[in-house]
């Protein structure tokens, strides 16, 4: 039987051979906290966060599981650090504009202070302020300024009764004035005494009348002159009262916070409105002791609160904020309303803040993807880098939908470094079509998923191994389970050139190996636990793999595993289900017969084929001129399907297996069943590598064992995925025993050499024979011995 190259048992993975280790166990290490494996990364992200421009924010990039997040939170902080606390923002009341909040920015601490100040600012006005109005001199002085207005109103009244007396009349005060009634000796007349008089004496009693009435007129202004004054006066005096109990309260405010000028007309502002509404504060004496509470819960003084929007008293170093939420509302903040009987109202003591203020002078983080999902979130993550400044808009009012009346805050000027997170494929997406994307993230930091085999990282991997065990408090391992940990990472990254920085599958495995060990009553995590850990998550994982094995066995899904057939080849492919892939046999069959229509895909034809499976099939018809039309135009046509295949194919790594398949059933040279293929053709016969080999030699390994291992049993793959083998060690015995194989292939003709045991030079006679035969037939010529090439004739395709 001819020997054809096939794999040693050596090559099937990258074995890990745990003497390389100097640790008894983890728990003997010492982590370094240095991500492992992303130089490229790390160096783009130290750039990134050392730039100070507003369009240098960062967008770190790379596969789930490769420590992304934790790595930027860890870096972030310890840069922090060493950074200047941002100052605190307070909104306040706006005595110009109330319906807009004035935004002030004081050192960090000082928003607190200010907060307490101005409350007990407002508790002394309220107990102070109604003492002063209530206290002897105050009285006395207003009393004074009483009896003075009084006393020049009785004078004057006191002139006017003389006079009209003097000129015969008596004077009556009525709700409208005076009243003028005439005096004959000495006595009011009535009426109709005054209507029986002489006309020449009611004449002149009217005359007189008009005299006193002018002077009541004047009387009368000049009272309403002294009842203004007295008014003033008193104004005045609660005036001196107010700043007597208002300014040395307010002086301490203004020597306090002399250094602030914001924080000084903020508070001239104050002093002038308390000044105005003195009388708001003025509870009788009987109200004092229970109601200055209630008063400092009224609006009236409510104004003079302050909103401490930003408290940073407590923050250390730069401000450091991941929104796992990323709404709007969350990012920019809200306006809050109370229902007051059915009305909703507001003020600026219910303006809150977000996470962009949150992170004002520091860093915020977020995932893009949850960004890019919430309404509005995206556009305005965008205005607010552009603008430098972030404004608080209700996000009804954004979308255009009529609001209640509502405030209208004073922007807060910006200064942040964003930091985004996703996946590749979402990098690209707003590169390629957010203009604005570019001009605003322009440092990328790529996480690799794979990092180079070499003793430094296997040694990495079991530094952070071991930080992992200390910090969740897992079992440790030993050095024989970090190497199948090792071995494990090999096969995460599909190479045994490269170790997996996805991290995270390491850790879910610990997770689970510390499970089977504590179970097991062991006080290490050893190489059986990791084992277990893996196999028990696979079975957990793998129901429709078992599933198809049994349609296998049951004939449901008909395959041969013995004996050679033509035009008929086992191909493989991956099945993946999300959380579990694997590898399992596809039956190809090829049909050939006389006609011009070329190779039909039957997928194709049936919608059933992607566009990379579709490109794989014309390769084939150029392969098949290229090689066997040179003299005469290749004259077939060729049927290939996927037998019972019904969700669709695509991928171009079964197109070496349908070649296969074609060239058997031209040549009507069977091919071997019990060996399966994978792998790319180009039109040249040249084999290409594929993915998932691993899976797939394991798919095919697994059905065969599920009906029985005959030792011939194989298959065949392209030479550049040697180095992606990272296969099972029940397979690697099963090579190392003889009783499985593995052939690896550059060209078609060494494949088809293994699958028919026939040299590529026989079945290329019989093919050019057979596509002779389909010449004549289609047009119908006579002897076919006239034509070149035809029985007999030796092959000399390319």
């Amino acid at each position: 039987m001819t020997r054809y190259k096939e794999l040693p048992y050596t090559k099937l993975k990258r074995f890990c051979n745990p003497s390389q280790f100097d640790f008894r166990t983890t728990e003997d290490l010492i982590f370094n906290d240095n991500i492992i494996g992303q130089d490229r990364a790390v160096r783009a992200m130290e750039f990134g966060l050392r730039v100070k421009s507003s369009q240098y924010n960062i967008f770190i990039t790379g596969l789930k599981g490769t420590g992304k997040t934790s790595y930027a939170q860890r870096i972030v902080s310890q840069r922090a650090k060493g950074e200047n606390v941002p100052d605190d923002w307070c909104y306040v009341y706006n005595f110009n504009n109330p319906g807009v909040p004035l935004a002030l920015n004081v050192p960090p601490g000082m928003g607190k202070i200010l907060v307490e100040d101005m409350d007990i600012l407002v508790q002394d006005l309220l107990t102070e302020i109604p003492k002063a109005f209530h206290g002897e001199d105050y009285e006395k002085r207003k009393a004074e300024i009483a009896k003075k207005f009084q006393d020049e109103r009785n004078q004057l009244i006191e002139e006017l009764t003389e006079y009209s007396k003097e000129q015969g009349f008596k004077i009556k005060n009525t709700s409208t004035g005076f009243a003028l009634a005439p005096l004959i000796n000495g006595e009011v007349i009535s009426d109709g005494e005054y209507n029986a008089l002489e006309e020449e004496q009611r004449n002149e009693i009217e005359a007189k009348a008009e005299d006193i009435q002018d002077l009541a007129v004047e009387i009368l202004r000049k009272i309403k002159e002294l009842e203004r004054q007295a008014k003033k006066k008193v104004i005045d005096l609660d005036n001196t009262i107010g700043l007597y109990v208002v300014e040395p309260l307010m002086d301490e405010l203004f020597d306090k916070y002399k250094e602030h000028t914001k924080i000084i007309d903020y508070l001239k502002n104050v002093q002038h409105d308390i000044i105005e509404q003195l009388y708001d504060f003025d509870l009788s004496e009987e109200e004092q002791d229970e109601l200055v509470v209630k008063k400092a819960e009224n609006n009236f003084v409510k104004k003079y609160k302050v909103n401490l929007f930003i408290d940073n008293s407590d923050t250390t170093g730069a401000p450091i904020i991941m929104e796992c939420n990323p709404t709007y509302n969350n990012l920019v903040g809200r306006i809050e309303y109370e229902n007051e009987q059915g009305a909703l109202k507001t003020d600026f003591t219910m303006i809150k803040p977000g996470a962009i203020h949150k992170a004002n002078g520091g860093y915020l983080i977020l995932q893009a993807n949850q960004v890019l999902t919430n309404p509005q979130s995206w556009d305005l993550l965008k205005r607010t880098i552009e603008t430098g400044e972030i404004s608080i808009e209700n996000l009804r009012m954004q979308l255009g939908i009529v609001e209640i009346t509502t405030l209208k805050p004073e922007p807060i000027p910006v200064d942040i470094k964003v930091i985004l997170i996703g996946n590749p494929y979402l990098y690209q997406l707003l590169y390629s079509y957010d203009e604005e994307f570019e001009k605003l993230f322009k440092v990328k930091v790529d996480f690799d998923s794979v990092m180079d085999t070499n003793r430094e990282n296997e040694q990495k991997i079991a530094n952070f191994i071991s930080d992992y065990c200390d910090r969740k408090e897992l079992k440790h391992l030993d050095r024989e389970a970090v190497a199948r940990v090792v071995e494990y990472s090999h096969r995460i990254a599909g190479s045994q050139k490269k170790l997996s920085t996805r991290f995270n599958k390491i850790i879910e495995l610990l997770i689970e190996a510390d499970v089977w060990a504590d179970m097991d009553q062991s006080e290490w995590i050893r190489k059986a636990h990791i084992d277990k850990a893996y196999e028990e998550k696979q079975y957990r994982n793998n129901r429709m793999e078992e599933k198809l094995d049994e349609m296998y066995e049951s004939g449901k899904i008909i395959i041969d595993l013995k004996g050679k057939k033509v035009g008929r080849i086992n191909g493989l492919s991956v099945i993946d289900v999300g959380d579990h892939s694997f590898g399992k046999p596809s039956v190809i069959t090829v049909t050939t017969f006389a006609g011009n229509k070329g190779i039909i895909n039957i997928e194709r034809e049936v919608k059933m084929s992607g566009k990379i499976h579709d490109k794989g099939v014309l390769i084939l018809e150029g392969y098949l001129s290229e090689k066997f039309g040179q003299e005469y135009p290749v004259t077939v046509t060729a049927k290939i399907c996927f037998e019972q295949s019904y969700s669709g194919v695509d991928g171009d790594s079964a197109s070496s297996t349908e070649l296969y398949g074609l060239l058997s059933s031209l040549s009507d040279i069977p091919l071997k069943q019990n060996i399966a293929v994978t792998g790319s053709v180009n039109q040249k016969g040249e084999i290409q590598p594929v993915g998932g080999v691993t899976e797939k030699i394991e798919g095919f390994f697994s059905l065969c064992k599920y009906f029985e291992l005959t030792g011939d049993q194989g298959v065949i793959i392209p030479y550049q995925n040697v180095d992606d083998l990272v296969l099972k060690d029940e397979i690697i015995q099963a090579v190392r025993d003889g009783k499985f194989h593995i052939y690896p292939v550059s060209s078609v003709e060494e494949g088809i050499e293994i699958l028919t045991d026939q040299p590529f030079q026989k079945i290329a006679e019989a093919v050019m024979e057979k596509l002779n035969n389909f010449t004549m037939i289609v047009k119908n010529e006579g002897d076919p011995g006239n034509r070149k090439g035809f029985r007999g004739k030796p092959f000399k395709g390319r």
